[in-house]
């Protein structure tokens, strides 16, 4: 990126307004709209050709442009979501790469190794403690380490569930881009001042309308209805909202509470539709599963051992009550207490009686 901005003779200030290079501002827009909108694969915004010097330009600098945006919106929710699409996007690429994978994967994994097993296939080893380090962030069986062949110190990724070896190394490495990513935008929000951030008002103005109508629709459920949720449920939907994994107890709690409460599926699938690991047929499997075999959602208890309860004692005052011991009986609580509050406001039928006849006198 430094290179090419040195030669080509462009600073970082010419990038947002100079009329020449309104095409990379463009690129940079449609990468944001592509990873604020989740749109799965790579996404309109890798249709350039970068086998021309001009091309090359452009996608470089239209990430650099797409990057400052972010940090100058100083949202976290915003950060989450485009560097979620940036890596999903680097997974999608990393995986159709067979040429560049192994020199780019040596950039983000301390090694790889490439083998042929005995059907004479490609198999992609990394060292045990990448392995160690990334896969308790991704979800699935596949990912745990019992369930992986292991030799002197590496880890196989063997092909799996439709996918080549490729593309389950280069899932695992989605972590580590993500990692640096995230690291990369922290760093540039700390240095960031408001004088040079007010000159992306506009481009931070246009994504954040565009977020905050993203996150609406993903929301369907009416205020009433969220104010009766327990913490557990209103945490884990809002961390996989905002791309924030959560845990394999948080996410069968998520969809069993939501049987629990009268959610269909298709609104259960949709709260999962912004984790970091997101596949709509692997999430409506696992969803259709809870909901056919009638799972009971955890109880206080176990989300408290698993590390999903998000309160602390003396925050909620409902929650610290002694006999408050599972999420459903605390959604029964809010709406028993609701129905009793609209009740008094409507008046007793004795004072609306008295009421009726005090009007007709």
């Amino acid at each position: 990126m430094r290179k090419i901005l040195q030669d080509n003779g462009i600073s970082v200030i010419e990038i947002i307004d100079e009329p020449w290079l309104e095409d990379v501002r463009i690129r940079g827009r449609l990468r944001l709209v592509d990873s604020v909108l989740q749109n799965e694969g790579i996404g309109s915004s890798s249709s350039i050709d970068l086998s021309t010097d001009v091309g090359k330009m452009t996608e470089v600098l239209s990430f650099l442009h797409a990057m400052l945006v972010v940090c100058a919106s100083f949202d976290e929710r915003l950060m989450t979501r485009w560097v979620e699409g940036e890596a999903s996007r680097a997974d999608v690429l990393l995986g159709m790469d067979d040429g560049n994978f192994p020199l780019i994967s040596a950039s983000y994994l301390s090694g790889i190794r490439v083998e042929e097993n005995g059907s004479g296939q490609t198999e992609y080893w990394i060292p045990l403690p990448d392995f160690i380090e990334l896969c308790p962030r991704i979800s699935g069986s596949y990912w745990r380490l019992v369930n992986r062949p292991t030799k002197d110190g590496w880890v196989c990724l063997d092909a799996g569930a439709g996918e080549t070896s490729r593309q389950r190394a280069a899932r695992l490495i989605k972590e580590r881009i993500r990692e640096s990513l995230l690291r990369d935008c922290e760093v540039r929000m700390e240095k960031m001042d408001d004088e040079f951030a007010a000159k992306f008002s506009e481009p931070v103005e246009r994504i954040m309308g565009l977020l905050s109508e993203r996150v609406e629709s993903e929301m369907p459920m009416t205020a009433a209805i969220r104010d009766d949720w327990p913490p557990c449920f209103e945490s884990a939907v809002s961390e996989l909202n905002q791309g924030i994994n959560v845990n394999h107890v948080g996410r069968v709690f998520l969809a069993a509470f939501s049987r629990s409460i009268g959610l269909n599926r298709e609104q259960t699938c949709s709260f999962f539709a912004n984790a970091p690991d997101y596949d709509g047929d692997t999430t409506a499997y696992q969803v259709n599963q809870i909901f056919e075999r009638e799972y009971t959602p955890h109880g206080c208890a176990t989300l408290k051992t698993n590390a999903r309860c998000p309160v602390q004692l003396g925050e909620d005052s409902l929650c610290d009550q002694e006999w408050l011991t599972h999420p459903l009986k605390y959604i029964r609580a809010r709406q028993r207490r609701r129905y009793h509050d609209e009740r008094e406001s409507e008046g007793s039928p004795n004072e609306r009686e008295v009421s009726s006849s005090a009007n007709a006198s």
